[in-house]
């Protein structure tokens, strides 16, 4: 897929991964760019900066996201291409509360669901759509010191292969971005971005061109640091090899 004259929306755009994601898909000739957020102040000012349209939304909330939806195909038309693109993390290990587990639950799995719910039956309508789930390379390895992200990752990963799996033969085109660490507020207070940065920290904007490509080529996996794929090999030839290795990490990070 090719962004030129797709309407595409963004969640999680007021910043970091999805400002960056949102400024480029304009910049490569998008016919309108939704920027969605619960930061209002963010996504006016992204929006206002490409010429895109802002809608304030918790993508943890249903309602919010089908509000999402119904508000852009009124306003701008039928939905090429959902960046469903919004996280959080959590740190912590055994002692997350059930309240924290759900938080992220549902910003980072459901969310995907949701705007699944709310966009696939129409663009399967309409012969056929592209959606782009952020996950994280932790959805593919794991992460240290964050239980909560670690498995939420993984369930986004999972989601997105079903979606393909159900969907790829109507029409429905997904892709799943899972980076390491980028520079964005999540890695801010982590020193040199933590154990996602053992293979450097990338910029947003290089991530975005990440996207761009992955998009064009329509690849399930978008994987900016080309490293995560040699990673995942390991994981798969020789699984306990691979779980020493992360431990190892696990002492120096966690």
């Amino acid at each position: 897929m090719h962004v030129r004259d797709k309407n595409i929306v963004v969640t999680g755009g007021a910043s970091g991964i999805g400002r960056a994601l949102a400024r480029r898909f304009a910049a490569e000739g998008a016919a309108k760019v939704v920027v969605a957020d619960l930061n209002e102040e963010g996504i006016t000012a992204v929006a206002d900066e490409i010429g895109g349209l802002a809608i304030a939304a918790n993508v943890g909330v249903e309602d919010d996201v089908i509000n999402l939806v119904k508000i852009t195909e009124s306003q701008v038309g039928p939905i090429d291409l959902f960046c469903s693109n919004a996280g959080i993390a959590v740190h912590g290990d055994l002692e997350n509360s059930n309240e924290e587990w759900q938080r992220v639950w549902d910003v980072n799995l459901m969310s995907h669901v949701y705007a699944a719910r709310a966009v696939v039956p129409g663009m399967i309508e309409r012969g056929g759509g592209y959606i782009l789930n952020t996950a994280s390379a932790a959805g593919l390895l794991s992460q240290i010191g964050s239980s909560t992200y670690s498995v939420t990752k993984h369930a986004a990963v999972g989601f997105a292969e079903w979606l393909s799996i159900t969907y790829g033969n109507r029409g429905i085109k997904v892709s799943v971005l899972c980076p390491q660490a980028v520079r964005t507020a999540m890695t801010a207070g982590l020193d040199n971005g933590g154990v996602a940065g053992v293979d450097g920290m990338m910029e947003a904007e290089e991530l975005a061109e990440a996207v761009i490509k992955t998009l064009a080529e329509e690849r399930f996996l978008c994987l900016p640091h080309e490293e995560v794929l040699t990673y995942m090999q390991r994981k798969s030839g020789d699984y306990d090899r691979w779980l020493k290795g992360m431990r190892r990490l696990h002492e120096l990070y966690g």
